[in-house]
């Protein structure tokens, strides 16, 4: 989570807004060359991959606002210290951004051309057959007996996490209250104070001390921590992961239930920003191991089908 997931969806409206010279240019097509669309087409997908407003992209990145939509709408030639202030702010390479993070050795070229055009099947086997050769594989013992729950805030994470570990009889950790016990402050000041690299460090810490703390537990994980490819490998390797899934409208619903009014606000563009956020992450909490639909149910509904999909893992033997 790049934001305090309390702030990501009343803020999205800002996040997804269109510049009225940006807007006309897309809608008509005029003056955007194909690789500058690209770019600009990679950059907002990064942004909301990681739940990041443009406004604190810009902030980041030390450029105005107005200079970074003009870069996702590929409008004008952008110079290359304006993308290295943007790769910074988003936490990629200039290579990620421009289209090619397999360029920099010979390896990389000979493993990218072995891999390429494979389905997705085919690249989780090789990554987990890598994570084996350099031992990083999910081969804690323990992945069966810990249960992290991800998806977007409005999932059910907390609610059904808790449930479960109270049916379970095992301890519920809420990772984000984690993360404020290392920093000493909320997640919102995290941000303020120290920036996001410097959350993503205490959210790994945590992480870290929760699974080294706990052999059997449920813990309930920041929306974002997908964001951080280093840290969502670790949860993968130590937790058996349970995507909680819903469409982008129950998400939006059960966070004004919970008596947040924030989103009603340009509810449109809300919507379509948090349609954003979910697809640029989907792909990556759909590597969880389990995946539970609470959309269309009941609370009681959702937690009976979660029951029964832990369940069945903790029945299986540790090397099945």
């Amino acid at each position: 989570m790049s934001e305090p997931e309390s702030a990501l969806l009343p803020r999205v409206a800002e996040a997804g807004a269109h510049p009225p010279e940006a807007a006309n240019t897309a809608a008509g097509g005029e003056n955007r060359h194909p690789l500058l669309a690209a770019v600009g087409e990679r950059a907002r997908s990064l942004r909301a991959r990681r739940g990041l407003t443009r406004k604190a992209v810009a902030q980041a990145a030390d450029v105005s606002e107005r200079h970074l939509a003009n870069l996702e709408y590929g409008m004008g030639n952008v110079s290359i210290l304006v993308l290295q202030q943007v790769a910074g702010a988003l936490q990629c390479s200039m290579a990620e951004l421009l289209g090619d993070a397999t360029t920099s050795s010979p390896e990389w070229l000979l493993i990218r051309e072995l891999l390429e055009n494979r389905s997705e099947a085919d690249l989780r086997r090789a990554r987990m057959a890598l994570g084996e050769l350099l031992g990083t594989a999910g081969i804690d013992p323990a992945r069966k007996r810990r249960f992290a729950l991800v998806g977007l805030r409005g999932a059910g994470k907390s609610t059904l996490g808790q449930m479960l570990a109270e049916d379970l009889g095992l301890p519920f950790i809420e990772l984000s209250r984690e993360i404020e016990k290392f920093a000493g402050c909320s997640v919102r000041e995290i941000h303020d104070l120290y920036g996001t690299n410097a959350y993503r460090r205490y959210e790994r810490r945590a992480l870290e001390e929760t699974v080294q703390i706990y052999g059997e537990v449920v813990i309930a994980t920041p929306g974002g921590i997908v964001s951080d490819p280093a840290t969502f490998n670790e949860l993968l390797a130590h937790c058996t992961t349970v995507w909680l899934q819903a469409r982008p409208e129950e998400h939006m619903g059960r966070v004004i239930a919970q008596g947040d009014m924030r989103p009603m606000a340009a509810s449109r563009e809300a919507m379509d920003d948090l349609k954003r956020i979910l697809d640029g992450r989907a792909a990556f909490y759909s590597k969880a191991d389990l995946t539970v639909d609470t959309g269309g149910t009941t609370l009681q509904q959702a937690f009976e089908a979660l029951r029964a999909a832990v369940q069945k893992v903790m029945a299986e033997p540790v090397g099945g």
